[in-house]
């Protein structure tokens, strides 16, 4: 006799409890796969006299690959060489983690001319719902 199909129900949620849950077991099928357990986050924060957090970037290491996620300066900071610096600091921690390459993502009216200003290729990009913008992808060979 065939079983019976569960009874499933689909909510339109974000939880994060699930998402975190969800995050931890695709991993440790990751780990079963490939059979290395690597993954750290990493990041590199520009700091005033007394602290305070003003800018950084941060991401992840994993198999090999440094994970932009995020790069913040407040506008009146840009373009004083801080992003290339922190740039610099977090692909040297990166390398000295093992990896050898490093990938972002970015929009068309943030920061891809930055990124390619620093050895990044564009590898991809897909068009938004707004004329003229677009979601680009870039990748680089670290050291």
């Amino acid at each position: 006799m065939p079983s019976r199909p569960e009874a499933l129900t689909i909510t339109l949620a974000y939880s994060g409890d699930a998402r975190t849950q969800a995050a931890a077991a695709l991993y440790r099928h990751n780990i079963e796969q490939t059979g290395i357990d690597d993954r750290a986050a990493i990041g590199a924060e520009l700091c005033d006299a007394s602290g305070k957090i003003l800018g950084g970037i941060w991401g992840r290491t994993e198999l090999g690959l440094l994970f932009l996620d995020m790069f913040f300066l407040p506008k009146q900071l840009r373009g004083r060489s801080h992003g290339s610096r922190l740039l610099m600091a977090i692909e040297e921690e990166a390398v000295g983690r093992g990896c050898k390459r490093a990938v972002v993502e970015t929009s068309s009216f943030q920061a891809p001319q930055f990124y390619m200003h620093h050895g990044f290729e564009e590898f991809g990009k897909v068009e938004f719902g707004i004329p003229g913008h677009a979601r680009i992808f870039l990748r680089k060979d670290l050291p």
